[in-house]
């Protein structure tokens, strides 16, 4: 049996720090295990290049969940990454840490050390952002996010005008002293490829010689002596494999990997362990419940003005934008889809944004069958507003089918069960439409497209956002945080309630969901959890 100090399962956005951070001076020798393949592929390193790797079974899992009735029965896709860096290898890259209310609210519910000014230096040391260092962004680490307001299509300048005429801000910073406004969306990338956390931490640690990483690796079973976790049991290249930790397992693996197998392992509701003929070592019923993600839907408009369709539809368009990249690392592929945004309230009553809005210069109103929309914009030229809900209220879960570790889990998201959802997306849609009403917008909108103006009433508006709705990818909550071992799975130092030498170190920790896109506080969770980890191993 191989043995390591520390085991970390999983090498997506919190892993691959984990990774990085415990093995940086030497003293410990730890083991990665990931149970996909490499990072180096072309269409992960091009920003753009998400679109290919949305359905691509060789690089995402291709989850798909139950029917869901608040979703008009649709069963929704959820890619999530299954390659070295996770899905920071295949996300969107748009930079957001969230709100300084997610976070003290975390704190307040007994999480000590995760309020906002316990987190900003960590969330500052990470970047190294373009826009130059100040009491919010950092310079100097290893995540560099650039600054895209002078790169963005010009369709999203009038967006950002429709915006202010509609009665938000500018904001020139989301991460800064405030989220509120309309502005232009950081992301992570560098020298016009992606930033991922592979790039940033893993594939520098992966230079030293106290750290192991094996791919193509699926953890199969965490491996305890009584209460502790003692090692991890893996399948690769066809064989079981063993491997021992003698510090800590340490489990990065995500919001469905990581309560998936902490449920096979004997770690969750004991009435589904006991049904599928699990040995329940430690019986928890949070385990793979309190699922929160954000549900998102686009309105799209056929405009008057060139949109990026005009030139990724056609050959000679995709040939053109192709060599620009190749020989400069400039032009549209080496940006995300997401160029503007911003975040809003749907109502005075609300004491701060509830609302993101995303706008992206293309439309895609009939994509391929099985193909990522991004990959065929319509002949003609269109444009989208988006927008996602940032603190929903409808819980979900995620539980296993059977004890076999390769039978993908039950996922449930149960989006827009509570009225409280309904209502805030009801009002939100309306304002997509106050938006694309306002001078900037309108003279160069010559309709719209989805849903179309024969939507109008509520109950056709409601109807309309259930079908066409989906995840924007920000699953969180699966083993949720908290200082009572009966109400949450890990304490505010990450330790499984009930076990010993086990630590979940990824978004699935998050008690609530965060205020905008995921992988930065997920980063955040990385580091902050390395930390910890250190300080008990001095």
């Amino acid at each position: 049996m191989q043995t390591y100090d520390f085991i970390v399962v999983g090498s997506g956005s919190a892993g691959c720090v984990v990774a990085e951070r415990l093995s940086a001076d030497g003293r410990f020798s730890v083991l990665v295990l990931e149970a996909g393949g490499t990072d180096r592929r072309f269409f992960v390193q091009m920003p753009l290049g998400y679109g290919k790797t949305f359905f691509d079974p060789a690089v995402n899992w291709n989850y798909k969940t139950e029917a869901d009735p608040g979703l008009a029965g649709n069963a929704d896709h959820w890619p999530r990454g299954k390659l070295l860096g996770g899905s920071s290898s295949i996300n969107a890259m748009v930079w957001i840490r969230g709100q300084r209310e997610d976070y003290d609210a975390w704190a307040a519910a007994g999480n000590p050390g995760w309020g906002f000014d316990d987190l900003l230096p960590i969330f500052r040391a990470i970047e190294d952002n373009e826009a130059g260092a100040d009491e919010w962004r950092g310079r100097g680490g290893p995540v560099h996010v650039t600054d895209n307001r002078t790169r963005v299509h010009p369709l999203t300048h009038r967006f950002l005008k429709a915006g202010e005429q509609a009665g938000l801000a500018l904001n020139q910073d989301f991460n800064g002293r405030t989220q509120e406004g309309v502005g232009v969306y950081q992301i992570n990338t560098k020298n016009g490829r992606r930033m991922s956390a592979a790039r940033a931490f893993l594939r520098p640690a992966m230079k030293r010689a106290n750290v192991r990483v094996e791919t193509n690796a699926l953890a199969t079973k965490i491996l305890f002596e009584g209460t502790r976790a003692v090692g991890i049991e893996y399948q690769r290249g066809g064989q079981t494999l063993t491997a021992r930790a003698g510090r800590e397992v340490i489990l990065s693996a995500g919001s469905i990997n990581t309560p998936q197998l902490l449920q096979l392992s004997g770690v969750g509701p004991s009435g589904l362990l006991k049904g599928l003929g699990i040995p329940v070592v430690h019986a928890n019923d949070h385990v793979g419940d309190n699922l929160q993600d954000h549900q998102g839907i686009n309105y799209t408009f056929r405009g008057r003005l060139p949109t990026l369709n005009q030139i990724l539809r056609p050959w000679w368009g995709k040939m053109l934008v192709g060599m620009q990249y190749i020989l400069t690392r400039n032009g549209p592929l080496a940006m995300s889809m997401n160029q503007g945004g911003g975040f809003f309230r749907t109502d005075a009553a609300q004491t701060r944004p509830n609302m993101q809005l995303y706008f992206q210069a293309f439309s895609t109103v009939l994509p391929r069958v099985g193909e990522r929309p991004i990959l065929t914009p319509d002949p003609w030229p269109g444009f989208s507003i988006g927008l996602s809900n940032c603190r929903p209220s409808s819980r979900g879960s995620i539980m296993i089918r059977t004890k076999n570790p390769l039978d993908y889990p039950r996922i449930a998201p149960n989006a827009y069960s509570t009225n409280t959802d309904v209502t805030e997306m009801l009002d939100a849609v309306k304002f997509v439409r106050k938006i694309a009403a306002m001078p900037a917008m309108s003279e160069i909108i010559e309709e719209e497209v989805l849903p179309g103006p024969k939507c109008t009433t509520d109950e056709e508006l409601v109807a309309d956002f259930r079908a066409r709705s989906g995840t924007v990818y920000h699953p969180v909550s699966t083993c949720r945080m908290g200082p009572d071992a009966s109400q949450s799975v890990v304490d505010p130092r990450l330790k499984v309630h009930g076990l010993s030498g086990l630590r979940i170190v990824d978004a699935s920790i998050f008690p609530d969901n965060i205020s905008g896109n995921t992988n930065a506080a997920s980063i955040m969770t990385g580091a902050k959890g390395a930390a910890m980890i250190l300080e008990d191993h001095p």
